[in-house]
C-alpha cells in the first residue's frame, strides 16, 4: 500500500495524553513557530490540565478517538504502564494515513507497530530538558515511515532541543544516559555546591556558581569539539587546584561511578521493557 505523504504546510497534531512533557513539546513548537497552535489538539478530563493547553492555544476535544479522528500525527504521550490498552483502545481509527509517535519510555517500537496493526509509527526519547527547549532527543523510525516522516518530526522535536537518530535496539541504553543522566547531574550540581559551602561560600553563591559551572562546562564540550579530556587539561596546570581535585576523583572511582549508574538504569530499562 502507497503511503499518503503528511501535508507539511497544513497538518494537524493531537497528542493523546496531557501531561508535562506534552505540554513541554507544545510549548517548543509554538514558541519556535514550527506550527500554529489552531493546529493541535489533545483531550484531558482534568480541568487544570486543559487550561494548560488552552493557555496555548491549544484545541481541546472531548475525547481520544475524537483528537486521532481530527489529527494527521499523533504523539502517544502517556505513561508506559497505559499505553499499550490506550494504542488498542484507539486502534480502529489509526489508519496508515496518520503517522503515529510515541514518547513512552521504555516500550519497543515492535510492540507498538504490533498494538496499532501498522508499522507507521515513529519512537521518541526525550528527556525532562524539554521543559526548558534543551532536550537531548533520540527518535527510531518504523519500518513504514518515510524519511519525510522522519524530517517532519525531528522538526518538531529541534523545537525543544537536539535530535539524533538511532536504532530502537540502543534506546535501552539511551534511557540510561540521556532518559537518566539529568538526576544524575543534579547530584553533580547539589554536592559541587555542598563543597563550595564546605569551603566557606554561602549557600545561594555556592549553587549558583555549581549550576553555571556545569552549563559553561557542557557548553565548550558541545561548541569547542574538543575532547572532554582535552578541555580536562586545558583546565588542569601542573600542580594546580584543579588536579588536586582531580586526582581526589579519580581515587574515588568517578568516572566508574558514572559509568555504573548509566549500565544500571540501562538494565533497569531492559528489565522494564520485558516486563
Amino acid at each position: 500500500m502507497e503511503i499518503i505523504p503528511i501535508p507539511t504546510e497544513t497538518y494537524k497534531l493531537g497528542f493523546i495524553g496531557a501531561g508535562k512533557m506534552a505540554e513541554s513539546i507544545v510549548k517548543g513548537v509554538v514558541q519556535a513557530g514550527v506550527l500554529p497552535s489552531s493546529r493541535i489538539r489533545t483531550a484531558h478530563s482534568n480541568p487544570k490540565r486543559c487550561a494548560a493547553f488552552e493557555s496555548f492555544g491549544v484545541k481541546i476535544l472531548p475525547h481520544n478517538q475524537a483528537v486521532v479522528e481530527d489529527s494527521d500525527v499523533v504523539i502517544f504521550s502517556v505513561k508506559p504502564q497505559v499505553v499499550k490498552d490506550v494504542v488498542l483502545q484507539l486502534r480502529p481509527v489509526l489508519t496508515k494515513k496518520k503517522l503515529l509517535v510515541s514518547v513512552a519510555a521504555g516500550i519497543k517500537l515492535k510492540d507498538l507497530q504490533e498494538w496499532a496493526a501498522h508499522s507507521r509509527f515513529i519512537r521518541v526519547m526525550p528527556n525532562t530538558a524539554a521543559s526548558v527547549g534543551e532536550a537531548a532527543t533520540v527518535m527510531s523510525l518504523g519500518r513504514a515511515a518515510t524519511e519525510e516522516d522522519g524530517e517532519l518530526i525531528a522538526k518538531l522535536f529541534g523545537s525543544v532541543g537536539k535530535v539524533w537518530r538511532a536504532d530502537d535496539k540502543y534506546f535501552d541504553a539511551i534511557t540510561g544516559l540521556s532518559g537518566s543522566g539529568p538526576a544524575y547531574i543534579y547530584l553533580a550540581i547539589e554536592a559541587l555546591a555542598d563543597g563550595g559551602v564546605a569551603a566557606g561560600l554561602p549557600r545561594e553563591l555556592a549553587l549558583g556558581l555549581a549550576s553555571q559551572t556545569v552549563l559553561g562546562a557542557a557548553t565548550m564540550a558541545t561548541k569547542t569539539g574538543k575532547h572532554p579530556g582535552q578541555l580536562k587539561d586545558d583546565v588542569a596546570s601542573p600542580g594546580g587546584t584543579t588536579i588536586a581535585g582531580v586526582y581526589e576523583l579519580e581515587k574515588a572511582g568517578f568516572r566508574g561511578v558514572l559509568m555504573n549508574a548509566v549500565v544500571a538504569a540501562a538494565k533497569r530499562g531492559q528489565e522494564l521493557s520485558q516486563s
